[in-house]
């Protein structure tokens, strides 16, 4: 029998396999500009009259200046986007990469002022300023996109001799400027109809209250897996409602309009903290205490450091990839009971936000802007029982192979390897 083999088809894409690929590396480039906002949280924080202002060390200036810092990427949110979705989605980037969207942004955004709703006006006492469509974040987003795939098609592309300096990634600026102008002017003409569904989508969401808090908390966990839940998020966070604050500034997404004072803001954040501080950290220690005795002690170690990092930090992803692939129905269990701590928060009256994550430190840092955030505690206590019972129930009852109670020949092979 002759040992050479006839080569074998590759095999064939599933349909829309492509695309939900896409959609996973769109949702992980979200991650590097929403990395940003920790550090425009803090620094608003710190300018609030109650840390370095009036009400607390009475220093105006200084509050001034942290305050002004903060605004500066809350005020920048789509280019932040733009930016870092253009580098992360496109293989191999460069700073040419970011050059590319930068030129292509700000070319994109001043031609959306050339479509005013309404023109300035100078009146008795306030200058009014001119309106016009501005899709915001979900602009930037999409200008990160086009800036990323025109960058991955043209940066090797060569040109006539006489215009060789031209070459490569210096051609993708030049590119995104004209594309630049064109979404402008698309956005510009048809953005107010769109502007509308997504306002209309926010209000009705809003009006859900609790239940929009709690439908809103269970896709959020649901699309976590497959690394889709910054879809939700951007829209949620950054876009849906709107607030003025005192200089006269408008403030869209559940987040800035926390963060500037908006108190009816933190439907879409309040119910992960009793889930990010007190519930995933009970459901770890429920999986030590449901390992094998020979195997709880190694499983304790891994499971109380995922623990600390929920409470402290809010990072969750560690904790919930323990189990999630392993044993679904404690995912899916888990996605209804953050859908329940989300609705019954709102449902209480407690308002509380984030600009990182849901764990201690952003609890405490932003707890005299919160509304009843003391309620937080007693809330996640209770839910902290609620899931150390059901995944202990769960995991004996139906021999989940959770960590520590893995067949025994992987348990060797681990050792192993």
């Amino acid at each position: 029998m002759s040992t050479a083999t006839a080569p074998t088809a590759a095999p064939a894409k599933k349909q829309g396999s492509g695309l939900f690929q896409g959609l996973q590396k769109v949702g992980r480039s979200l991650q590097l500009p929403i990395a940003v906002l920790p550090a425009a949280g803090i620094l608003l924080r710190l300018g609030q009259d109650d840390v370095f202002g009036k009400d607390g060390l009475g220093w105006d200036k200084v509050a001034k200046v942290f305050a002004t810092a903060g605004d500066a990427v809350f005020a920048n949110l789509p280019l932040l986007f733009c930016v870092g979705i253009a580098i992360g989605f496109a293989k191999k980037a460069d700073g040419s990469t970011a050059l590319a969207a930068l030129v292509g942004f700000l070319v994109y955004k001043n031609v959306l002022t050339a479509f005013p709703i309404a023109d300035a006006q100078i009146t008795k006492g306030a200058d009014v300023a001119a309106t016009y469509n501005d899709p915001k974040v979900l602009g930037g987003i999409v200008m990160g996109l086009i800036a990323a795939v025109t960058w991955q098609r043209f940066h090797r592309t060569k040109l006539p001799d006489w215009l060789g300096f031209f070459n490569g990634r210096r051609l993708v600026p030049i590119l995104m400027a004209f594309i630049g102008t064109a979404v402008g002017v698309f956005f510009g003409l048809v953005w107010e109809p769109i502007g509308d569904v997504i306002t209309n989508f926010g209000e009705w969401m809003t009006g859900l209250g609790a239940v929009g808090a709690g439908i809103f908390g269970a896709v959020n966990r649901a699309l976590l897996p497959v690394g889709m839940h910054q879809f939700v998020n951007t829209v949620a966070w950054q876009e849906i409602g709107s607030f003025k604050d005192p200089s006269g500034a408008v403030w869209h997404g559940d987040l800035p309009r926390f963060f500037h004072g908006d108190p009816t803001a933190g439907q879409f954040m309040t119910g992960f903290f009793p889930i990010m501080m007190f519930a995933l950290p009970a459901a770890a220690l429920a999986i030590t205490h449901a390992a094998r005795p020979e195997r709880r002690k190694a499983v304790g170690g891994m499971m109380l450091s995922l623990a600390l990092t929920s409470f402290v930090t809010g990072i969750t992803e560690p904790i919930e990839f323990a189990f999630m692939f392993i044993a679904p129905v404690l995912y899916v269990i888990h996605a209804l009971l953050t859908a329940l701590s989300m609705a019954v928060t709102w449902a209480l009256g407690v308002h509380h936000g984030f600009s990182f994550s849901a764990g201690a430190i952003d609890y405490f840092l932003n707890w005299n802007l919160a509304t009843k955030p003391w309620m937080i505690i007693p809330i996640g206590l209770v839910f902290a029982a609620v899931y150390y019972g059901v995944f202990r129930f769960a995991i004996i009852k139906w021999n989940l192979p959770t960590p520590g109670r893995e067949p025994e020949e992987e348990v060797e092979d681990l050792t192993k390897a």
